[in-house]
């Protein structure tokens, strides 16, 4: 039950991702496609709900409870970030609105730190809920839970290692673009509008 939730909340980000979008630049309706867009966290919290009731009723923790960790730790550090980002590659596209920001060199690695910032917050969100669910658990079997504490930390280590090589070999300007110093300022890209 626990996986086919994961599952629907994976989905149903996606189709609420999608509707509010369409709500905001092809129906013209900003305000209705914001409330949509504000629908996303309830997905998470549903999950939460259904994996500590799955505990509660004895399941024995496993996987699907990491999983399920995992996935939330994601959309906290990740779900705004991602409507945000695809928010402006879609205003480009259909509403006229600025193209995406491309990044290069010294720009380009505070960009890479920041994300690599976000997977922390992701990784320490799940240990922070995969905790609660040993301290929950109690005597019971929590070595699955703690493997996935492991792995929210590799891939924290992992991303950061991803994110170093930036620093040395840096994300260079194609030759016929001019280097983000001489480039015109331009909108941020996280702004929704």
């Amino acid at each position: 039950m626990v996986v086919t939730l994961i599952i629907a909340c994976e989905v149903g980000f996606w189709v609420l991702l999608a509707a509010g979008l369409a709500l905001r630049y092809l129906a013209r309706m900003p305000k209705t496609g914001a409330a949509v867009l504000l629908l996303e966290p309830l997905l998470e919290l549903a999950l939460l709900i259904v994996t500590a009731v799955d505990l509660k009723n004895g399941a024995t923790a496993d996987w699907k409870h990491g999983l399920a960790a995992l996935y939330i730790g994601y959309t906290v550090a990740y779900g705004h970030y991602t409507i945000k980002w695809v928010d402006v590659r879609v205003a480009h596209r259909f509403a006229g609105g600025p193209a995406p920001i491309k990044r290069y060199g010294r720009d380009h690695l505070k960009h890479e730190a920041k994300l690599w910032l976000r997977t922390v917050l992701m990784a320490a969100v799940a240990a922070a809920l995969l905790q609660g669910a040993i301290w929950y658990v109690g005597d019971g079997d929590i070595s699955s839970l703690r493997g996935w504490q492991a792995a929210g930390l590799r891939v924290v280590s992992i991303h950061g290692v991803i994110m170093l090589t930036y620093l040395i070999w840096p994300k260079k300007a194609p030759k016929d673009r001019a280097a983000p110093e001489e480039a015109p300022a331009r909108p941020r890209e996280e702004s929704l509008h």
